[in-house]
């Protein structure tokens, strides 16, 4: 693995004919951090979430390395979109309102084939009922499993709100329901443990929590294992040819793969391994998907300033969710302006050595979002840019 500077000299050289800002993707640490996720999941394949890549030239390349199969999606129109586009296996991860697309979706044997979409409630079936059209395609369904930990008699929740079923009896008894209605069938399960695959357990410089984190997930992980068990036999005494059990995150495949009851793991971030993925004690990946900004100004010695930067990540505000200045190392935001719309002020030793129209290198604080921002991704190896990927954004779609 190279040094920070090494790989900084490298970005700069590949890039050094394009003006920023502009995004990267390291295309060595996305392929070394593909091989991470192959093989914390143990010979169980894994599910791409396609809003951790948000580019469909880096979705093919993935999902053409073996380990890899099938789409994550985030919405109704991006699963109808990718499955139009060629990818036969999309599981649409969230419920949607989208009546067009359930027309769409409804009417077309070829995408109803390509498309899973979720469901936790009747009342999700009954609008994609009232919005089919005519259409008369049989809509495949996964169930949706609420992982949260419920502590003290369920007075203190620790998981994302998502899905209302909690209990194997609740799946058991929509599954029924599903079964029972003309025009669905229950192909899936899935349960997504944020409080453990999106949660870091080792703080730089908080061991206290670092440690109740680890406890909390340790508990969590075997609380869900077996209740994650007892809902899959609930729904398999349904539906006894049910495709697939889905779980896991990149914080947790390992643990999410050793469950029994798991058929496939989801992952996503990990292949460009964002800021919030540092702090795991269970894997570490190398950072893949940069952007650079240039700097515009020196308003002092130790200060530079440069063009933009301030894409902050969507969650609970806060330092975390904020780009980090990542190459050259040292740099930090002035806490009076912190990343700026327009201007972001950089202070450290390092600024003394910046010229104007040199770039400081960014990590996201997440994934995906980084493509929001950029139209396009310039793919480099080694230190040559060998290609570039138009984002989502670069091909004119913006689903949410």
């Amino acid at each position: 693995m190279n040094s920070p500077a090494a790989d900084r000299a490298r970005y700069d050289r590949a890039t050094a004919h394009l003006d920023a800002p502009l995004a990267l993707v390291d295309l060595d640490a996305f392929d070394a951090n593909a091989d991470d996720l192959v093989r914390r999941a143990g010979g169980k394949p894994v599910r791409v979430a396609s809003k951790s890549v948000r580019c469909r030239v880096l979705l093919e390349r993935v999902l053409a390395r073996p380990g890899f199969a099938g789409i994550m999606s985030y919405t109704l129109g991006e699963s109808i979109w990718l499955a139009r586009s060629g990818f036969q296996d999309v599981l649409l991860a969230y419920p949607s309102a989208d009546r067009a697309g359930f027309a769409e979706l409804a009417g077309d044997p070829k995408l109803a084939g390509a498309v899973t979409v979720m469901v936790d409630d009747v009342a999700q079936l009954e609008l994609i009922d009232r919005a089919r059209d005519g259409g008369a395609q049989e809509i495949r369904v996964c169930l949706e499993l609420d992982t949260a930990l419920h502590l003290f008699g369920g007075k203190v929740r620790v998981g994302a709100r998502r899905s209302p079923l909690r209990e194997p009896a609740q799946l058991a008894e929509l599954a029924r329901a599903v079964s029972a209605r003309p025009g669905f069938r229950v192909v899936g399960l899935m349960g997504y443990e944020g409080h453990v695959a999106g949660v870091g357990d080792s703080l730089a410089g908080r061991p206290l929590r670092s440690r109740m984190i680890r406890l909390m997930q340790g508990a969590a992980r075997k609380e869900l294992a077996a209740r994650r068990a007892e809902a899959v036999r609930a729904v398999r005494a349904v539906v006894p040819d049910l495709e697939f059990v889905n779980g896991g995150g990149t914080g947790s495949v390992q643990q999410t793969a050793a469950e029994d009851a798991v058929t496939e793991i989801a992952a996503g971030s990990g292949l460009y391994v964002p800021r919030l993925f540092d702090n795991y004690t269970s894997f570490s990946g190398r950072p893949a998907a940069l952007f650079a900004q240039p700097v515009v100004r020196r308003p002092g010695v130790g200060v530079v300033t440069v063009l933009g930067g301030g894409y902050p990540a969507s969650g609970a505000p806060g330092a975390d969710r904020l780009p980090v200045p990542y190459l050259p190392q040292g740099l930090r935001y002035d806490p009076q302006e912190g990343a700026g719309e327009v201007q972001t002020p950089l202070l450290g030793s390092p600024a003394d050595d910046l010229l104007i129209g040199d770039r400081v290198w960014f990590r996201h604080a997440k994934a995906g979002e980084l493509c929001e921002r950029f139209e396009e991704l310039h793919l480099v190896q080694g230190d040559r840019l060998t290609a570039t990927a138009p984002t989502y954004r670069g091909e004119g779609r913006t689903f949410l």
